[in-house]
């Protein structure tokens, strides 16, 4: 059993590190301040290569694992969760296309997503179904060489700067399946707005990462963007909710991290009554508490991350990591606030941008609730309570 990172793992590591160095607390509150998309910080990314990090060598990528693709995140995740929401799809969110689309479709689809040349959005959420999947009303109705898409979805991210969407919609009416999950069918391909209307949600935090409503009415949908077979996209959906939970969870892991590193350099620094208030174990107790279940979440990410990689069944793993991390890092983020007292409620610190940033990460991409009833049934054997 080996903890240790392998040096080419701790090369990515400190390479992303070094690029991240440039965008400080006061880029990330400028961006918080004005809503703009962090465009400049997404090239540099692109530019490193991290883009591609899962995808085939052959297409232009890197062939990394979910675990190398974790690290990224991570890192980046120290900046705060806009930073992590302008990129992951770029990194992470084509994995269904990776795992289930045809030589043509990888040669057409993924090399401008690495390059960073083109962005994507992830059309699943919608409005009336949440996180019951199965239910989704979005329909693709085939007509000769081509689907023809009507519905809605919500929480679409980055809807307003992309060229291309991941798209699940119903291609056989559920009344017709003989299991919910049939009938499913999932595609990837270009946002047409002259018959998608995104309409932006305005929200509690990451303002610069836009979170959408869209309204498809008419979508053409080539047939050869279909990825995987029709009807079988709730497989091929999965596949890539694995993934994204376990990035999901290091990218909270290094919010985590780095807002529990501002608490404890400040308990240190700052004085009242004549001392330190990090000297007092009111102050201690809680930060070294956090600090230690920040350690037990990572070490359940990165064995879910291990496991992905290995080709073995993971979601409960995967789930388990991402509800540790999330506790976590809201955690991390509210005591750094309590540590600043006062001043963690001013925006100039930073910590309570990290602690409005933290809700996110309970509630997305599924529920703390939804991740306990998967955890009672599929690892304690208890009757499906939904």
């Amino acid at each position: 059993m080996d903890f240790d990172l392998t040096d080419d793992q701790r090369a990515i590591r400190e390479a992303v590190a070094r690029q991240c160095h440039a965008f400080g607390d006061d880029y990330w509150l400028d961006r918080d301040r004005d809503g703009a998309f962090p465009h400049d910080f997404a090239s540099v990314i692109a530019d490193g290569g991290w883009f591609g990090v899962t995808t085939p060598q052959a297409h232009g990528g890197a062939g990394l694992g979910i675990t190398e693709a974790a690290l990224v995140m991570q890192q980046i995740g120290r900046l705060g969760l806009a930073a992590v929401s302008s990129v992951h799809i770029n990194i992470f969110g084509l994995q269904p296309v990776v795992a289930f689309g045809t030589d043509e479709q990888k040669a057409r689809m993924l090399p401008s997503l690495i390059a960073g040349t083109e962005r994507a959005c992830f059309g699943v959420t919608e409005p009336d179904a949440g996180l019951d999947t199965t239910r989704i009303t979005t329909r693709a109705d085939r007509q000769g060489d081509r689907y023809v898409v009507h519905g809605r979805k919500v929480w679409t991210s980055t809807a307003q700067h992309a060229q291309r969407i991941l798209l699940l919609a119903r291609t056989t009416p559920i009344d017709q399946c003989a299991r919910p999950g049939d009938g499913l069918s999932v595609f990837y391909t270009r946002l047409d707005r002259s018959k998608v209307e995104i309409r932006e949600i305005d929200k509690m935090a990451r303002k610069a990462v836009d979170s959408n409503a869209l309204f498809i009415d008419g979508l053409e949908i080539p047939v050869d963007d279909r990825i995987g077979p029709e009807g079988g996209g709730l497989k091929v959906l999965m596949h890539g909710l694995n993934a994204e939970r376990i990035v999901v969870a290091a990218a909270a892991l290094g919010a985590g991290q780095a807002v529990l590193e501002k608490a404890a350099h400040y308990a240190g620094e700052r004085v009242v009554f004549g001392r330190p208030i990090g000297r007092n174990q009111a102050i201690q107790h809680p930060l070294a508490d956090i600090w230690m279940r920040l350690q037990a979440a990572e070490l359940a990410t990165y064995r879910a991350a291990w496991l992905y990689d290995q080709g073995r069944s993971c979601g409960l793993e995967a789930n388990t990591a991402k509800y540790l991390a999330a506790q976590a890092g809201y955690d991390a983020a509210f005591r750094a606030v309590r540590t600043h007292g006062g001043f963690g409620f001013a925006r100039e610190y930073h910590v309570e941008r990290y602690f409005r940033e933290s809700v996110l990460s309970l509630i997305a991409p599924v529920s703390e609730e939804l991740i306990l009833c998967h955890v009672a049934e599929r690892a304690l054997g208890l009757p499906k309570s939904y």
